[in-house]
């Protein structure tokens, strides 16, 4: 199985086990890195399974303290073929 195929959870995990386990800035810099993208892609993925399941912008938004606006702003650009919802 290929790092990229696993979920952005287990990924994490991985990530923070590779920072734990690295033994210099640059192999804590990679796993950092890591992290941050796992980290965006779950949270991305926890976003359109809000929308799909109901929720709207301004729940969305009041979960990071924005208003509907910036929520959209924030996460529609990462789902491009999302039809425009309330």
């Amino acid at each position: 199985m290929s790092v990229a195929s696993k979920s952005p959870a287990k990924r994490i995990l991985a990530a923070l086990g590779a920072f734990d386990a690295a033994d210099g800035p640059i192999s804590r810099l990679d796993a950092a890195r890591r992290l941050r993208v796992a980290a965006d892609e779950l949270e991305a993925a926890q976003v359109e399974a809000a929308r799909k399941a109901g929720a709207t912008w301004i729940e969305i938004g009041a979960c990071y303290g924005l208003t509907k606006q910036g929520a959209q702003q924030r996460f529609r650009a990462r789902q491009p073929d999302e039809t425009s919802r309330r």
